[in-house]
């Protein structure tokens, strides 16, 4: 009679699971001595524990980085829209444009209209509508990759369970045969 290198309990020979911890034991001359192997060990997905110690996804690295163009021309883009796309942009340019609004008014109706449609509609929204995408556009980013991994964790854990219960499963089905096989003998 042997006994189970994990918990020390004693084990029947032939035995595949020790009945006192569930431990799954090699059969005899299969497993290194002293070691037990568990029915099922649990791995939880990356992005679990990654969540928490990442930090969010900066602009920066986003930028293509491919070749010295490509990182010149993002740089600039991004600077220009960085400053325009801002509100005090559109404090500055509402001011700016208030600039040639008695000129307009002077100008009668269609010289208003053509002045806030072309003067000031275009250059204040301008700014304040590059606020908003920019805002817009970093948080959509943000959940479509938190979507997609969750979505990834989600499947991960569910093939963790499945390939649990087939373990479970299998330690049953070993357990029903030792039973059937007790109950035959005692027959």
């Amino acid at each position: 009679m042997s006994s189970c290198p994990q918990c020390g309990a004693k084990l029947n020979s032939g035995a595949k699971a020790c009945p006192a911890c569930g431990a799954i034991v090699a059969p005899e001359g299969h497993a290194k001595p002293g070691v037990a192997s568990a029915i099922f060990t649990h791995v939880p997905h990356p992005h679990i524990a990654l969540r928490k110690h990442r930090s969010p996804v900066a602009r920066v690295d986003l930028h293509p980085h491919d070749n010295a163009m490509q990182r010149f021309n993002a740089f600039i883009a991004c600077k220009i829209t960085g400053a325009v796309g801002t509100m005090w942009c559109a404090y500055l340019f509402a001011m700016l444009a208030f600039v040639s609004l008695p000129e307009a008014v002077r100008g009668g109706t269609a010289t208003l209209i053509a002045w806030i449609a072309q003067t000031f509609l275009q250059l204040v929204l301008l700014s304040i509508i590059i606020v908003g995408q920019k805002v817009d556009g970093a948080a959509s980013d943000k959940r479509a990759v938190e979507t997609y991994n969750d979505a990834e964790a989600v499947l991960h854990e569910a093939i963790q369970i499945q390939e649990h219960l087939a373990a479970q499963d299998q330690v049953l089905t070993d357990f029903i045969g030792e039973l059937r096989q007790l109950r035959q003998a005692r027959a």
